[in-house]
């Protein structure tokens, strides 16, 4: 994968980049919001992102890649760590969250979770009332206009839809979304399916309380 390192702090930037480099990534760097935004649009496939930039806060860069439809990953990783603020990094469209200091080793693999990709079926399109969730093409459609989703978000919705209807568990969705099974991690689900329902409608994700999560009932057309 291309993974652009944003890190105004020289040390950090060089050591995540350093360790991703090991593991077989391209990696390019940028040290504030102008850099980023330079690299972005030369296309990346994974941000790993500061959220203390000398010339502005990192969730902008979220915002703008949200804004402009697209689902490139992004992992903010900041010393800014507490709950509230991992929040409105996940509202504002990033897909992961790691506070400093780090693991390299959690690190790698927040990476490798981010940078998976399940099988989707081939053709796959999903509709609910007047939501289109269309697979393989990454288009979500609610009344007609578009809907951005992030990568986060739309791994979630595949595993539901491939399941049609049927529950799938807590600890399926962390392992085969996250790649683990920590509080940390089902927090963040719990985050994230609410963001699903505000962009795609409550009704869309079913709750079995103590369980998992379904989608709802709908239209499957493709294989």
């Amino acid at each position: 994968m291309r993974i652009l390192v944003v890190d105004d702090d020289d040390a950090v930037q060089s050591a995540v980049a350093r360790t991703l480099r090991v593991e077989g990534h391209a990696v390019v760097t940028a040290a504030d919001l102008a850099e980023a935004r330079e690299c972005v649009a030369a296309g990346v496939d994974l941000i790993v992102l500061d959220l203390r930039l000398p010339d502005g806060f990192g969730l902008a860069l979220c915002r703008e890649c949200r804004a402009a439809g697209s689902t490139v990953p992004i992992l903010l990783l900041t010393a800014l760590s507490d709950v509230a603020r991992r929040v409105e990094g996940l509202d504002a469209g990033a897909d992961d969250f790691l506070a400093k200091p780090f693991d390299v080793t959690e690190l790698r693999a927040r990476v490798r979770a981010l940078g998976r990709r399940g099988a989707t079926p081939r053709g796959l399109v999903v509709s609910w009332t007047d939501v289109v969730l269309d697979f393989a093409g990454r288009s979500a459609r609610r009344g007609g206009q578009l809907v951005s989703l992030t990568a986060r978000e739309w791994a979630i919705l595949e595993m539901l839809a491939r399941r049609s209807g049927r529950l799938v568990p807590h600890v399926d969705l962390l392992e085969g979304v996250w790649g683990e099974v920590t509080d940390a991690a089902a927090d963040t689900l719990a985050v994230l399916i609410g963001r699903l329902r505000r962009k795609l409608g409550s009704e869309l994700i079913r709750t079995f309380r103590g369980e998992g999560y379904a989608l709802a009932e709908g239209s499957r057309r493709g294989r």
